[in-house]
C-alpha cells in the first residue's frame, strides 16, 4: 500500500529535527537510489498537499499527477521529477512550517534536503548551465564588477534596456528582474577594520558586547550601506565592532546549485578565520539571513563532527537577535529621536527558519509611534531564482501576496531583512518606492 493511500496519518507532534547530510557517501550520488527516495517522498507529498501554496515545486508535482493518465505518481514521467527539483530553492519553509512528516516522524520526510541531494547529483553529472555557475560565483563576480570603471559599465548595462536584452540572450537573466548594483567602494574599503578594540565591552547573557561583522558578498559589494548602518547602530549601543579579517562567500549560492565541493571550500576559507575571532572573545553577526542560516544550520549538518563549525554556529547571530538579547539585560538604548509610523515588514524565509522569533519586529516596535505589520509569505527571490529568465515570472507570482499586502498596508515604509526580497517587492510595486532595510530604519529612528 502506498503512503498516500494509507490514510492521512497523524503527523508528529514533536519538534522537528534535522539529520546530518551524508554528502560524502557514494550512495548520496547514486541516481537509482535518489529516484527511489524521490518516488517515496513525492508520493507522501501527493497524499498530503499541505504545501501547495508555498513555492512552485509542489504545484509542478501536483499538476503533473493530476494531468497524468493514472492520477497517481506512477503516471508522471521522470523528467518532471527534475522540474520539481529546479523549482525548489531550499527556503526550508515546507520543512519548518507545513510538513507533519518531518523527523522524528517515522516517514522521515526532509523535502529540502532531498532536493539538495538531487541538485548535487545533477551538478556531479555536469547538468548545470554556465549562467548558474556564474550567478553563484558571488566573490568572483563582485570583485570583477567592483573594479573602478568596470563598475560603471556593469551598472549602466544593468540599467539599460538593450543591455538587459543582451544579458537575457547571453546568460538567461530576465530583462525585468532587478539586478543589484555593484560598488567599487565596498563595505570593507569603507570600514577598514571597523571600530574599537572592545576592551571595555559589557557581556550580557550569551553576548560578549564585542562583535565581528561578517560582511557577506552582498553586503560588501552590492549594498554596503546596510553594513554601515549596522556598525553605526551597534556602536551607538556601546557594542565594539570589528570586521572579520578576511572572508569568502558563505557558500549558500553554491549549496543551492548543488556544488557541495565549493561549499566545503567556503567552509575551509571562512571557519578558521571566524574561529580565531570567537576564541578572542568576539561574537559574529552578519546582515543577510541566508548567510547566518548557512553557519547556523547547513554547515553544521554537512560537517556534524567539525568542532570549529559548531563553535561558529554557537557564536553567530542575526543583528536584531543580538540587539534584543542585549535589550533583555537593559543594554539596548531606547533614546529614539524619530518615529517611523507604519512599516510593512516582510519576514524573510531564511530568518523564519532560524526559530528566533520576530526580533526585528519586536525591536522596531520599541520606537514610539511605530507600528510593524509582519508579512509571513515567501518573496520568491532566492538570490538567483528570480533573475533567471525561465523562473522570473513564476517568482513574481509567488511574491504577489506579499506585494498586495504592502499595497494594502498604506505604510510609510516597507522593509525586509533580506535586501534581495525587498527589491523583489519593489519590482512588483512598480511605483518607484525603494525598500529600506530594518537596520536603516533603526538608524533613522535613532537619528544617527
Amino acid at each position: 500500500m502506498s503512503s498516500s493511500s494509507e490514510g492521512r496519518r497523524e503527523g508528529s507532534l514533536e519538534a522537528p529535527i534535522r539529520h546530518p547530510i551524508d554528502w560524502n557517501s557514494a550512495e548520496f550520488y547514486n541516481e537509482d537510489s535518489l529516484f527511489r527516495e524521490l518516488e517515496r517522498v513525492y508520493d507522501i507529498c501527493h497524499g498530503c498537499r499541505r504545501c501547495f501554496n508555498l513555492c512552485n515545486a509542489f504545484p509542478t508535482l501536483f499538476d503533473a499527477i493530476d494531468e497524468s493518465d493514472t492520477l497517481e505518481l506512477d503516471g508522471v514521467p521522470r523528467e518532471v521529477y527534475w522540474d520539481v527539483v529546479d523549482h525548489c530553492y531550499l527556503c526550508d519553509m515546507c520543512y519548518m512550517s507545513k510538513c507533519p512528516y518531518v523527523p522524528p516522524h517515522e516517514w522521515n520526510v526532509d523535502f529540502p534536503h532531498l532536493m539538495l541531494r538531487a541538485k548535487a547529483v545533477k551538478f556531479k553529472q555536469g547538468k548545470v548551465r554556465r549562467r548558474d555557475r556564474v550567478l553563484t560565483s558571488t566573490d568572483t563576480v563582485g570583485k570583477l564588477a567592483g573594479i573602478p570603471i568596470v563598475v560603471n559599465l556593469v551598472n549602466a548595462t544593468n540599467r539599460s534596456g538593450l543591455g538587459r536584452k543582451v544579458l537575457d540572450n547571453v546568460l538567461g537573466v530576465h530583462p525585468d528582474a532587478i539586478v543589484p548594483e555593484y560598488h567599487s567602494k565596498t563595505l570593507r574599503r569603507r570600514l577598514g577594520k571597523g571600530a574599537g578594540a572592545g576592551d571595555d565591552a559589557v557581556a550580557a547573557g550569551p553576548t560578549t558586547g564585542k562583535v565581528a561583522l561578517f560582511a557577506t558578498c552582498y553586503g560588501n559589494y552590492n549594498e554596503p550601506g546596510i553594513g554601515e548602518d549596522l556598525v553605526t547602530v551597534f556602536t551607538h549601543n556601546d557594542i565594539a565592532v570589528t570586521l572579520a579579517h578576511k572572508e569568502h562567500c558563505c557558500g549558500m549560492p553554491k549549496l543551492e546549485l548543488g556544488d557541495l565541493d565549493a561549499v566545503k571550500a567556503a567552509r575551509d576559507a571562512n571557519i578558521p578565520e571566524l574561529v580565531k575571532l570567537v576564541d578572542a572573545g568576539w561574537d559574529i553577526v552578519a546582515p543577510i539571513p541566508s548567510c547566518v542560516l548557512m553557519f547556523k544550520q547547513e554547515l553544521p549538518l554537512m560537517f556534524p563532527d567539525d568542532a570549529d563549525v559548531a563553535k561558529v554556529r554557537d557564536a553567530i547571530y542575526d543583528p536584531f537577535e543580538y540587539l534584543m538579547l542585549r535589550h533583555r539585560h537593559d543594554l539596548l538604548k531606547t533614546d529614539f529621536k524619530k518615529p517611523l509610523g507604519k512599516i510593512a515588514y516582510h519576514v524573510a524565509c531564511h530568518l523564519r527558519v532560524q526559530n528566533i522569533g520576530m526580533k526585528t519586529r519586536d525591536l522596531l516596535q520599541l520606537v514610539p509611534d511605530t507600528e510593524v505589520a509582519p508579512i509571513e509569505r515567501c518573496s520568491g527571490h532566492d538570490g538567483t531564482y528570480a533573475v533567471k529568465s525561465e523562473f522570473h515570472e513564476t517568482s513574481m507570482k509567488i511574491c504577489r501576496p506579499v506585494i498586495n499586502n504592502v499595497k494594502k498596508s498604506n505604510a510609510a515604509h516597507y522593509s525586509s531583512d533580506c535586501p534581495m526580497a525587498g527589491h523583489q517587492i519593489e519590482n512588483g510595486l512598480e511605483d518607484g518606492k525603494a525598500p529600506e532595510h530594518p537596520l536603516t530604519l533603526l538608524r533613522m529612528a535613532y537619528g544617527l
